[in-house]
């Protein structure tokens, strides 16, 4: 487990998120070993970044499903997807007003 951000503006993992809240991309972290997708060789950050999880794109929390929040629905840029927990553990943000 990640230790508790110093405040609302230090970096922290998107799955530290609640629903609402918003954040910008500071970086993708590869935390996962395995392949994951069709393509064999294919890694979670290639997926997020495909997707559109890149450096300095905002991003909000949509939906989480009840009752382990997992997966969460996350709106960046015009698409909204869903995400394991374990996947969003990939991105680091840094929250955002509203």
């Amino acid at each position: 487990m990640q230790p508790a951000p110093l405040n609302d503006r230090d970096p922290l993992p998107l799955s530290e998120l609640a629903k609402g809240e918003c954040g910008v991309v500071q970086a993708l972290r590869d935390v996962e070993s395995g392949a994951v997708g069709d393509i064999e060789g294919s890694t979670v950050v290639r997926r997020l970044l495909e997707l559109g999880f890149v450096p300095g794109e905002a991003l909000q929390v949509v939906a989480t499903a009840w009752p382990s929040g997992d997966p969460m629905a996350v709106r960046v840029g015009a698409g909204v997807f869903a995400l394991r927990r374990r996947e969003a553990r990939s991105v680091i943000v840094r929250r955002t007003p509203l």
